[in-house]
């Protein structure tokens, strides 16, 4: 297995690990009649993340924005990986994504402004960088 291939499987963990981040205090803030019902929107009255702490509000749009670059990042790990094309840029690439996904949790959670915003572009553009090594 290729290293990022390695990195795309600790990703893809990590994507669990923010489930149950975002589901424990949802489950504790809405209790599980809400979070374990159909959630039809007539019973609802509104969206269960609105009615939600804004910490764990956040928790639930770091993750969903995890779902989001980890489609890209899967993308550039298969063009690097099938293409033959793995190397210490592409691998390092790969490690700076899942570091960058990482610290994204506590930097959304807690609001950090702008670092959130850097985070994630420097998640974006190892990924970014991973395809131009796969093409070049």
């Amino acid at each position: 297995m290729t290293p990022e291939l390695t990195v795309l499987a600790l990703a893809a963990l990590w994507q669990v690990v923010q489930i149950v981040l975002m589901a424990i205090p949802a489950n504790l803030e809405l209790g599980t009649a809400k979070t374990l019902s159909p959630r039809d929107p007539e019973h609802l009255q509104k969206p269960l993340m609105d009615q939600v702490s804004p910490r764990t509000g956040r928790l639930h749009r770091a993750m969903s924005n995890h779902f989001e670059g980890l489609i890209l990042f899967t993308i550039a790990v298969l063009v690097v990986t099938r293409g033959g094309q793995s190397s210490l840029l592409t691998q390092t690439c790969a490690w700076v994504y899942l570091a960058a996904r990482i610290l994204y949790v506590p930097a959304y959670a807690f609001g950090w402004v702008p670092g959130r915003s850097i985070i994630w572009a420097v998640g974006l553009g190892a990924t970014v960088l991973m395809l131009l090594a796969a093409l070049a």
